[in-house]
């Protein structure tokens, strides 16, 4: 079982996270734990303190060591092995497909959620193990990040989707794009469903899947392209749609 202590002011939040959908169904299989802790029920005060004035100051309040350090030793005492304790950050890592493994190989993950202008960084340097971000911009609080890297990790479980190869196929799991789905009905608008995906021509299906997904790649992330390893047949089979008329068109039809 995969578990996750998420600490933050606003429990309620996560509690409609874990819910639904996959991680709910996670949770009911037993896949993955979901532990709250408000660090509220850790302050030293009757007010249940957790933020103060900045030193040196300036707008906004800053979290306090204390109330964060026993949330966290509260979270380690529930899964005393391979805990990791990672900040949830604007100035942390990027996040991307390509590093999951790297949270994926810690069974026990305390992700706190930071609010107001952050916490104190005495608490970063002794008690967090890792900051990690969502991207270039900011976020009134780290429970959308803490989510996010809760659902991008239980998809990977076995077990957590209805087909597994569903994970498999998604955007930047092999460094590509998806390539663009279709469904019933077969014409909306005057636009067809491309002929190939009607063919049961499953060879000819994967292909054009494969060529849909590096054209695409192409168009809106080229620079996904430059990290991606493509063999000699992925590069033959770009080469030749972006010769093509359409291949420099949105998503090629055939």
């Amino acid at each position: 079982m995969r578990r996750f202590s998420v600490i933050t002011l606003f429990p309620e939040l996560l509690t409609a996270f874990a819910g639904v959908g996959i991680v709910r169904r996670a949770c009911e299989r037993g896949l993955i734990d979901i532990q709250l802790l408000n660090p509220r029920d850790f302050a030293a005060d009757a007010r249940r303190s957790v933020d103060d004035n900045a030193y040196g100051g300036g707008p906004g309040m800053v979290m306090m060591v204390q109330p964060l350090r026993r949330a966290i030793a509260a979270a380690r005492r529930t899964a005393p092995a391979g805990v990791h304790v990672v900040y949830l950050s604007p100035q942390g890592r990027t996040l991307s497909q390509p590093t999951l493994p790297l949270l994926e190989r810690h069974p026990h993950l305390v992700l706190l959620a930071g609010r107001y202008e952050g916490v104190d960084e005495r608490l970063i340097e002794q008690d967090i193990d890792e900051e990690w971000s969502l991207g270039d911009f900011v976020l009134s609080g780290g429970e959308i990040a803490a989510m996010a890297v809760i659902d991008a990790l239980t998809r990977r479980l076995p077990g957590a989707l209805g087909d597994e190869r569903s994970a498999l196929a998604d955007s930047f799991e092999h460094g590509l794009l998806d390539f663009p789905h279709y469904t019933r009905p077969e014409i909306v608008d005057g636009q067809e469903v491309p002929a190939v995906l009607l063919s049961g021509n499953h060879a000819a299906i994967a292909l054009w899947r494969r060529q849909q997904a590096l054209v695409r790649t192409w168009r809106r992330r080229p620079d996904l392209l430059v990290n991606c390893v493509l063999s000699a047949a992925d590069r033959a089979l770009l080469d030749k749609c972006l010769s093509e008329p359409q291949g420099g068109s949105k998503d090629a039809q055939s």
